[in-house]
This record gives structure tokens, sequence and C-alpha cells, in this order.
């Protein structure tokens, strides 16, 4: 029910009917500040601003006649209207309206997505706190390294998360301008001041310097920002249908009572909503190659960007919406299995703390090369025995690395027996975990 709440929600910005009443509201802006500069009488603007309203039915009958929707909106406003209706649109061009209503448009989903994001950075704090010491495996090129803990990977996300809510809040500043500026943006037929007043009036910032249309570059910087925050999203989703696997099985997407995984296979329960954010992830930063098209507009205007726009703004901020709630899902209802972490973790048999051994080395006197060498030919031995199906660890529990190299005549030359059981100590690798926390959610 979240999930399609959000959806409406920012659905509701992008209908015909929102769309309109965009236009409208710039309209009435500039009506206002026409009267305040002395053009339009008080009574006229009263009356526009009480009475004017259209009908997107009507818009589409005159639309069908004109092939233009600016005019066949001008008209159905003016049918609402008496003869105040001859300062409606005065002195303005058809982007002055249509590019500032979008504006607007653009600031309120903006909003959404910025909420979004606050909701999905709590969501991942309030994990990495519950699993701020849950021991796991940290992978390179899907191969085990060294131990970290679960809450680390999600401080990361969280910290990933914390640069898109700035990257958004600077697009905001981008994106939130409007223009009444008139054909070809050389304010011949109305003042800098009616702009002014009007953005004002908006909540908008004008355009410096404007042509005819507020330039794409800022659609653009609207399109990649939620490009990359997609890619994140994406990455975070990726790596939790990694964590599903059933060789690795360290963490599941919440599977409901009664969910069914296959319509083949009773057993399956799959990654479904991370893989579908994957898909829309994809989609999204499809969108951000036509808007950098659109900013190569011939000389003062063309409407290449126009048909362009009226899918690609719509649909990223929709499915962005949609994404954002869907992975906040996720991430808050996520089961995570420790008892699973803490067993892939000794799948190697010690393997994970040879970095440690081979840094004590140095400190007793051995050379890099030698040490890395005597480290590494004990983990070899290990790698063939995992390769052999052989059990990992001895009767007493302890790993197989840890008996090759208390077994290593060279090594026990500069490394006593307690040095290098010390060695193996899952706290050494936990002992700045709150330094690293204090970093990224106190900051």
């Amino acid at each position: 029910m979240v999930e399609r709440y959000a959806r409406e929600e920012m659905e509701k910005n992008w209908t015909q009917q929102a769309r309109y009443a965009a236009w409208l509201e710039v309209e009435k802006a500039a009506v206002k500040a026409w009267n305040k500069l002395g053009l339009i009488p008080d009574d006229d603007c009263e009356k526009i601003v009480k009475n004017a309203t259209f009908s997107v039915e009507r818009i589409e009958e005159i639309e069908a006649i004109t092939r233009h929707d600016l005019i066949a909106f001008n008209t159905s406003v003016s049918e609402s209207l008496g003869e105040e209706s001859r300062w409606f649109h005065y002195g303005m061009t058809s982007s002055d309206a249509v590019d500032t209503g979008v504006a607007l448009q653009m600031k309120a989903s903006l909003e959404i997505i910025i909420e979004d994001v606050k909701m999905m950075m709590e969501s991942i704090k309030k994990r990495a706190q519950e699993h701020k010491m849950t021991l796991m495996v940290g992978r390179s090129h899907g191969i085990h390294g060294e131990p970290i803990t679960f809450g680390l990977t999600l401080a990361v996300w969280y910290d990933e998360m914390a640069r898109h809510l700035i990257n958004l809040e600077q697009t905001m500043e981008v994106i939130a301008i409007g223009q009444i500026s008139g054909a070809m943006g050389n304010f011949a037929h109305a003042p800098l001041e009616l702009e002014e007043y009007a953005m004002e009036e908006l909540g908008l910032k004008p355009e410096p310097c404007s042509n005819q249309v507020v330039h794409r570059d800022r659609y653009a910087r609207l399109a990649t920002t939620l490009a990359l925050l997609a890619s994140s999203v994406e990455k975070f989703a990726v790596q939790i249908r990694h964590l599903q696997r059933t060789e690795v099985y360290e963490a599941e997407e919440y599977f409901a009572k009664g969910q069914k995984g296959s319509s083949a296979m009773p057993h399956k329960r799959n990654p479904i909503l991370t893989e579908n954010i994957t898909g829309l992830a994809r989609m999204i930063r499809a969108y951000a190659a036509p808007a950098m098209e659109n900013v190569a507009l011939w000389h003062e205007r063309d409407i290449s960007h126009s048909s362009t726009e009226r899918f690609w703004l719509p649909d990223a901020f929709i499915t962005s919406d949609f994404m954002l709630h869907r992975m906040n899902n996720v991430i808050a209802n996520l089961t995570v299995m420790p008892e699973n972490m803490m067993k892939n973790l000794n799948l190697t048999g010690g393997l994970v703390f040879s970095q440690r051994v081979l840094l004590e080395l140095p400190k007793a006197g051995v050379s890099r090369e030698d040490a890395y060498r005597i480290v590494q030919r004990n983990a070899m031995k290990v790698w063939e025995e995992i390769q052999q199906g052989k059990s990992t660890t001895n009767e007493k529990g302890e790993s197989l690395y840890l008996q090759y190299l208390l077994a290593d005549d060279e090594l026990r030359e500069s490394l006593s027996e307690q040095q290098i059981r010390e060695c193996f100590n899952f706290d050494y690798y936990t002992k700045n975990v709150d330094k690293i926390f204090n970093r990224v959610f106190n900051k």
C-alpha cells in the first residue's frame, strides 16, 4: 500500500489537469505582476485571478482545430472570463507559461524524491545500528577477503545516499527556474521587473538570461541526478540479490506467508523486488540520454525537446519515486542471517586472516617479499584442501590455515604460537567500527 500511495501522489503532479493548472498559476502570477506595474487595472486583475479556469476536455476540443496546446488553453480560459480576458497571456510567449509551469511540476516532484531519500536513509541507519557488529565476510571480485560487519555495508549505503541528498538539493536550485521574457527572450514586450515579480509569486527564480526557453542543461542536470541516484539504489539491490543466493544465503527479501516463488518449483524464494529495482534503474538511467540531447536546440529554440520531455519527465519522477519506496521496504523488512554470515566467514578455514599474519612478519624483521611468500604458501595448501572437499577445521574446531601456519618452521622462527593465534581474532577487525559510524552518522 505504501508503494501504491507514493506512486499516486507523484502521478498527480503529471496529469493533464496538473499540467494546465501549472500554466494557469503562471499566467495568474503574470497578471498580478502586470497589475503591480500599473498596466492591468485592479478590477480586471481581481476578476482574472478569481474566475480564470479551464476544462481539459474543452482544451482538447480546441486543440483538435488549432493544433497548438497553449493557444487552446488560452482560449478555454478566456471563455471563463469577460472583457478582462484581453490581459490574459499579455506580453508572453508559449514557453513562458509552459517552461515555468514545468518548473513548478519538477519542483513539487523533486520535493517528493528528496523526502523519499530521507526516508530511505532513516531505514538504512536503523538497520546499520542493528547490525553494527554483525560479522560477515567482505568480498572483492566475489571472493572472500577479510572480516567486516553488515553494519559497515549499510553505513556505506547511507553515506552514498547522503551524497545523493546533497546532489538533489543542489539540483533543486538548478531546476526551480522560470521565465517571462517573451519571444526570443529579449524582454521587448515585458520588463524584467514583471518576470521578477511573477517568479517571486511562484516561488521560483528567474532565468538570468533566457532566449525563448528555459535552458535544457538544467533539465539534463535533473535527469543525470536521478540516473546517479538510481545507479546507487541498483548497487544496493544487486548486493542483496547476491546475499540471497542459495550458496550465500546471508540475507533475504521478506517472504510473506502465502507468497509463491515459482509456478513450477514450490520451494523457490526469489529476490523479485531487488530484481525489479535493477530493471527500474536501467529505465531511469536511459532517460539521461534524451535529456542531454535536448540541450542543443536550434538558435533561440525549437521544439525537438518537447516530445521527449512529455515521456521522460513524468516517467523519471514516477519511476524514481516507486523505486525508492520499494527499496525502502526491502531494507526495512530485510531478513538478515548472522549465523549464516559467520558460517561463510569461516568457510575458507581461516584464510581471511592472511593479511594480519602478513603484517606481523615485517615487525619481526622479515622482508615484505619473504613474508608474502610464507603466508601465501600456506594459504595455497588450504585452497587445495577446499578444492578436494575436505574439512577446514580439525576436531578441536581450529581452522586449517592456523594449523598449517603453526606447523611452518620458517614462520615459527619469527612468530611464536601465541603471536600466530592472536592473528585469528575477529575483534581486531571491528575495533574501529564505532569511529567509522561516528564519521558517517554524526557528520
